[in-house]
């Protein structure tokens, strides 16, 4: 029976169905598994209560958002072939029970039974359930694919706005002690997994041939830098088109990462020894709003790229970036209004940059196999989330024992950032439409039998 109700024939909508009870489905898995980027409100306590640096701390992280981009890549197909509904069950099971696995590990002091929880077994849920309704959003919203996107991605990079306060909370309730990281982990398994059901239950494909009232193909597809023929995901990465984006979105995601793993600890230490040093509680906070300018940057610049094109989008998210990084390494700590701002504009950039990928993915390749093109580029965002992580951990650890202190432990780190960004405007730059002999021969047939 749970099999059958699985199936992606058993979701296909009935004629009536309404394309706007989408966005929802898609936002209930989201913003669960955007629980992720809350992760630095647990690194602190992690480190008093099992003696791990900062490196160490980040591993369960890193080594989820690096399984995000393997399952992706290696799901994907399975996740167009079985349907969302079966991706968005197998998201919600991994999901849930690698914060149980985590809070068996914390409950024990063992610390890898964490890495394993958190970071191996959850990070599968991660993937299969970024990916789950992404090209399911495109074939309802083919007339505005970077808003549809956007309203189910915002709520990844809007997990944390609910899960840094609703985390500090428990940690404040329940200690942070080993008992207590456990008791949170524990409650946060049980919750997703009743929220993200909602997901599995809600979500359809359209019928075949669907389209929305008055809108026609031929008439959306006119700039010349979006396809009327479709790429398969085996052609596709062939294609220097490919890996320009992943260029582009790995550099574009490790500027941002790295701010936002360590986004807690980072504010205090860049602050530390100033006449208004930041508490626990205003880091959090600041958590919470980078999350907020994350989640909005997917909605509000990914919307704007339907308008005025991906490129350019991604000429900003790139360009200003870089600049906004070199303001934060100028002022150091003589602002804390400045910091806060650069960083929030940086981090709507970051989570655009998502956001934006899969349309700026369709308009290359088409709508045939999108989500498993989705699914291989998003190993950028494995590489990422190494990289970025390592980059501001390892300098700042270095720093430390070197005797520095306040901005002197991430200014490095913070040019760094730079040069990548400037590396991925460069990639942008080099996008071109795809050539002829990577087409599908009969293009609107194969995207028929994919949709079946």
């Amino acid at each position: 029976m749970a099999v059958t109700f699985l199936d992606r024939s058993h979701s296909i909508a009935p004629p009536d169905w309404s394309r706007w009870l989408i966005p929802p489905a898609a936002l209930s898995v989201h913003l669960a598994i955007g629980q992720a980027y809350a992760w630095s409100v647990f690194k602190p306590p992690l480190e008093k209560a099992l003696g791990l640096s900062g490196t160490l701390s980040a591993l369960p992280f890193q080594l989820g958002i690096v399984m995000l981009g393997l399952s992706a890549a290696f799901g994907g197909t399975l996740v167009e072939r079985n349907g969302p509904r079966w991706a968005m069950f197998v998201s919600m099971t991994c999901f849930s029970t690698g914060f149980l696995v985590s809070a068996l590990g914390a409950f024990t002091s063992q610390y890898w039974l964490v890495v394993l929880g958190y970071g191996l077994i959850g990070g599968v849920g991660l993937g299969i359930g970024y990916i789950s309704p992404v090209s399911t959003l495109i074939k309802w919203f083919p007339d505005r694919p970077g808003m549809a996107t956007g309203i189910a991605i915002m709520g990844f990079g809007g997990g944390a706005l609910i899960a840094s306060p609703w985390s500090s909370q428990m940690l404040e309730s329940f200690g942070s002690t080993p008992s207590g990281i456990g008791t949170s982990f524990l409650i946060h398994g049980v919750v997703y997994a009743v929220f993200m059901s909602l997901g599995v239950f809600l979500v359809r494909v359209p019928a075949e041939g669907w389209k929305p009232k008055g809108w026609e193909p031929t008439a959306a597809k006119a700039r010349s830098m979006i396809t009327t023929a479709n790429v398969s995901a085996a052609n596709a990465i062939k294609t220097p088109q490919f890996w320009c984006l992943w260029v582009v979105l790995c550099f574009n995601v490790t500027a941002g990462i790295g701010i936002l793993e360590k986004a807690s600890p980072m504010i205090t230490d860049f602050f530390r020894g100033t006449s208004v040093p930041v508490g626990a509680t205003a880091a959090a906070g600041f958590v919470a709003l980078l999350s907020l300018t994350n989640m909005l940057g997917r909605f509000v610049w990914s919307s704007t790229s339907d308008f005025i094109g991906r490129k350019n989008i991604y000429r900003m998210y790139l360009g200003v970036g870089a600049l906004l990084y070199l303001v934060i390494a100028l002022a150091g700590n003589s602002s804390k209004v400045v910091f806060i701002l650069a960083a929030m504009v940086i981090l709507s950039f970051y989570g655009a940059g998502f956001a934006t990928i899969p349309a700026y993915l369709k308009d290359m390749f088409g709508t045939y196999q999108v989500g498993a093109i989705h699914g291989r580029l998003l190993t950028a965002w494995s590489a990422a989330g190494v990289l970025g992580p390592l980059i501001v951990n390892a300098i700042a650890d270095s720093q430390k024992r070197a005797g520095k202190q306040g901005p002197d432990l991430y200014t490095t780190s913070f040019y760094i950032m730079i040069a990548l960004l400037v590396i991925g405007f460069i990639a942008n730059e080099l996008v071109r439409p795809v050539s002829v002999k990577y087409h599908e021969p009969e293009s609107a047939d194969a995207a028929r039998e994919e949709a079946k």
